[in-house]
């Protein structure tokens, strides 16, 4: 994977991960994105995270993109500590580390806990793990073959008489759209700051000011990039109601067999640790966080 590469573009490859039944891979993406939201031991979350960073290296082939993508959970992970700080009531006073105090009204104490750094970092790895299994998902696989995947997969949908493929096409061609918008939003920026816009010095009122100049060209810009698109599709004949014939059709191999048979037993494990059906040590449960 190019380091220039927009995030979300598809990146061309023969990696395993490329040749894996683009089905399959969604359907282990939406697994993979639950299991992470319903688990509350940090043990569990790196027992997804693990195998997840090995696929994402063998699919991208990009150690720097594994750190990049870490930046925006960390911002959130700050913003929501200081949420927690002054929100979350703590009763368990042997858990404090020191106190801080803040009035609103009345008089209130709010902590600074081992609860709120527990909540604070499980929504950081949550978060890390669900935006690298989706930019996984998005970089090895080609849009005309995610549109396959996402009709395939809403086929029971078809029994309610919902148009399922004009979802489908929906859905591809925003996320196809991703990267473009924000190679756009890049050439946008650099134009304005060529004009004495600077986005990066000065107060956060000044450059929340200095990125309304952003926003107006990009709608503009996206507007005409929508209406050039339906303009193509519609000269090509496209017909949002006409029958679709295929020329390629998918089949699973031993790949995806292999790859389904791995994520039905993370999915069989976390939910045997979700009930408390598999006996887990005890270091293991002092990993845990729902308790805060």
């Amino acid at each position: 994977m190019s380091a220039t590469s927009p995030v979300g573009s598809y990146v061309y490859d023969d990696t395993f991960v490329h040749r894996l039944d683009p089905r399959i891979k969604l359907i282990c993406n939406i697994a993979y994105i639950v299991l992470t939201f319903i688990s509350f031991h940090f043990m569990t979350l790196a027992i997804l995270l693990v195998p997840l960073l090995i696929v994402y290296l063998v699919g991208t082939k990009n150690l720097k993109g594994v750190f990049s993508l870490l930046k925006m959970p960390l911002i959130i992970g700050v913003i929501i500590l200081f949420v927690n700080v002054y929100t979350m009531k703590i009763t368990d006073q042997t858990r404090e580390i020191y106190h801080v105090y803040f009035y609103i009204g009345t008089s209130q104490t709010f902590a600074f806990s081992y609860g709120v750094v527990a909540r604070t970092l499980s929504l950081v790895f949550r978060i890390y793990i669900m935006i690298m299994v989706t930019t996984l998902f998005v970089t090895t696989t080609k849009p005309i073959l995610l549109t396959k995947a996402l009709e395939d997969l809403l086929v029971p949908l078809k029994l309610l008489f919902i148009p399922t493929h004009i979802i489908a096409m929906v859905i591809s061609i925003a996320l196809r759209f991703i990267p473009t918008l924000m190679i756009e939003a890049k050439r946008i920026m650099k134009a304005q700051a060529s004009r004495g816009v600077d986005f990066t010095n000065g107060k956060i009122k000044d450059k929340a000011k200095a990125f309304t100049t952003l926003i107006i060209p990009l709608f503009s810009t996206s507007f005409a990039k929508a209406e050039d698109l339906s303009n193509a599709m519609e000269t090509r004949g496209y017909d949002p109601y006409g029958k679709r014939t295929r020329y390629r059709l998918l089949i699973p191999t031993w790949r995806d067999l292999i790859v389904f048979i791995i994520m039905a037993g993370l999915v069989v494990l976390c939910a045997l640790i979700k009930n408390s059906v598999l006996q887990i040590p005890n270091w293991y449960e002092l990993t845990g966080f729902a308790q805060f």
